[in-house]
């Protein structure tokens, strides 16, 4: 049986698509932050373990190789922070392999921006204000709460993040109804992070509040730096609202030969899993030596603000062509 060749969202729904994306186009207007494009297909992609991509090939000889639909854009932004941009925002497609279900599409839409001079806590207030005026009409009740990692964490699990302990976090799971957990996340501290976070943090933040979760375990952030009082913290927060994931923001790290490490690193642990061969992206890692500005920068995935926006219970409910109807 084949698909059904009409849209799945509705006309209102793509009404309150593109008035969203006028509204975010004037909150930035109004700031002088510039808005850009760079490519979503590359030659190089993130080494991220956690973030499967999809590839394809150019054959045009002599360049004939193998090129990236990007899981982000941040790369090609940052090179352009490098050479002076200033902040800038951009909306573009983003593409992840493996994703699909009721918060993922492989193909879904993203809100990337970066504060130059601006520190964590002066993001996470503008974060805050920007959902507040795109949802002041169907959330008029929305509030706004800030709570670490660690102590979430703690409310949420009784366990410390920082002291990792197999034996603990595999009888908690256990007794939530995940033994499957142990199997899964064995002797990997950031695995039990993530596991234990999706599955009995999320579900506990509080309702109808934007929940900005900040101070993340260093182990979790590639692309942050680290806090330079407690080097176990790094300087990262993710932005939440009824328990949905909608972004996730850095102090972006701009030390070159650390990004290269971390990069060396996630590669390492790629061939060890067997997942796919990625390489560096070196453009980025020369715009990092030739010197970023200090920024913090985050992306937001604008498919789930729109469930979020419209009460759905589904990200397909928002797209005009969601995976099955592509």
């Amino acid at each position: 049986m084949t698909a059904d060749w009409r849209p799945v969202a509705d006309l209102q729904q793509l009404q309150q698509r593109a008035q969203l994306l006028a509204t975010i186009r004037r909150f930035f207007a109004e700031r002088n932050v510039l808005e850009v494009e760079t490519p979503l297909l590359c030659r190089a992609t993130g080494t991220d373990p956690n973030l499967d991509f999809f590839t394809s090939q150019f054959h045009n000889p002599p360049h004939k190789k193998d090129l990236f639909l990007q899981t982000s854009p941040e790369f090609a932004m940052k090179r352009l922070l490098a050479a002076g941009s200033g902040s800038i925002y951009q909306i573009c497609k983003a593409f992840r392999n493996s994703e699909v279900g009721r918060f993922h599409n492989p193909e879904f839409t993203l809100l990337e921006w970066y504060r130059v001079e601006f520190n964590l806590q002066q993001l996470m207030h503008e974060v805050a204000e920007l959902l507040m005026t795109l949802l002041s009409g169907s959330m008029p009740q929305l509030s706004v709460t800030q709570v670490s990692y660690q102590q979430l964490f703690i409310e949420c699990t009784g366990l410390d993040p920082l002291c990792f302990s197999r034996l603990a976090y595999h009888q908690f799971s256990k007794s939530q109804g995940h033994p499957e957990a142990d199997s899964l996340c064995a002797d990997n501290h950031a695995l039990w992070l993530d596991f234990l976070f999706s599955h009995c943090v999320q579900n506990a933040m509080p309702r109808n509040s934007i929940c900005l979760v900040h101070d993340y375990p260093a182990i979790q952030s590639s692309l942050a730096r680290l806090h330079t009082d407690d080097t176990r913290l790094s300087e990262r927060f993710e932005v939440f609202i009824n328990g949905v994931e909608l972004g996730n923001g850095f102090f972006e790290l701009s030390d070159a030969e650390e990004q290269n490490a971390r990069f060396e690193r996630e590669i390492a642990y790629r061939q060890k899993h067997g997942l796919a061969a990625v390489e560096k992206d070196q453009l980025f890692l020369d715009a990092l030596q030739t010197g970023l500005p200090d920024c913090s920068g985050i992306a937001i995935g604008l498919d789930r603000l729109l469930m979020i926006a419209s009460d759905c219970d589904s990200i397909e409910h928002v797209l005009a062509f969601p995976f099955a109807n592509a």
